[in-house]
């Protein structure tokens, strides 16, 4: 196998996943598989309901326990007021938490789609080695083509590995969104009472992080094409050793930088932290 071959081989692959990238984040998890999933979760959603309803009762009265000093404080017309609209609103969030969620994906949805038809159709296209590049390797020797066959198998295998690393982190987006559906009746009852709300509100920041990871895949895969489509930021008359590394090099180090946010909004989100 060519060094040519190293290098068509490990972009071929990143096409193929590339285009199973953009299949599957312009997905809606109604969809996904064919909404068999979509249709579990919702199942379980609605029998977590009646569980987050009761504990939002619990919450409720904690949190007027743990707020009100004594229950002539109650009485006052403001402070029953504040307490009847928090749990109005607590049991609304409960109540239609799912559309509330649906509708913040969307928006994240439309998000995705605009950077995508930003650049245009030509990102998707499939991304080959720059002519300067391949003329370069052909022009070299045997003795200079030996440590260049290497550099590029082992940055074709970088590549590779990376490549399936962020279709790994699509489909895990999925996952993680799934989860967070079935679950959101348990976590969103903690606004009920104001000392437990920041459970609540850790896991709609979770959730949002988890959206908001689709718009960061697709910036990353965008950034990759447009480096990879690109030769490398080095004088035409260098020699075929120095740009083909240069090349492996940038396109070693848009993958592995491309990974890094995507993994950072994954910890944050899997930690119930707020994405940077």
């Amino acid at each position: 196998m060519g060094i040519i071959d190293n290098l068509n081989n490990a972009l071929d692959t990143w096409n193929q996943k590339l285009s199973e990238i953009w299949q599957i984040i312009t997905q809606s998890p109604e969809s996904f598989k064919g909404g068999d999933i979509w249709n579990v979760i919702l199942t379980i959603n609605d029998a977590l309901k009646a569980i987050g309803l009761a504990l939002l009762v619990l919450f409720f009265v904690a949190g007027v326990i743990r707020t009100c000093g004594s229950f002539a404080e109650i009485k006052r017309p403001e402070v029953a007021l504040k307490i009847f609209i928090r749990f109005v609103l607590a049991k609304a969030a409960v109540t239609y938490g799912l559309d509330i969620m649906m509708a913040f994906f969307r928006i994240v949805q439309g998000i995705i789609s605009t950077a995508m038809n930003a650049v245009g159709s030509g990102v998707q296209n499939d991304i080959v080695l720059p002519d300067i590049i391949v003329q370069k390797i052909n022009e070299v020797g045997f003795w200079d083509s030996i440590p260049l066959w290497a550099v590029t198998l082992i940055g074709g295998i970088f590549i590779t590995v990376l490549s399936f690393i962020m279709i790994m982190s699509v489909y895990g987006r999925f996952f993680r969104l799934f989860l967070y559906t079935a679950i959101a009746p348990i976590p969103i009852s903690t606004f009920a009472g104001e000392p437990t709300s920041q459970i609540g509100k850790s896991f709609l920041k979770s959730y949002a992080a988890v959206c908001m990871e689709g718009a960061i895949i697709v910036l990353a895969c965008i950034i990759f094409s447009v480096f990879a489509a690109s030769p490398p930021e080095i004088a035409d008359d260098a020699s075929a050793v120095s740009m083909v590394w240069a090349y492996v090099g940038e396109l070693s180090a848009s993958v592995s930088t491309g990974n890094k946010p995507v993994r950072g909004f994954m910890w944050n989100s899997a930690f119930g932290k707020a994405a940077a």
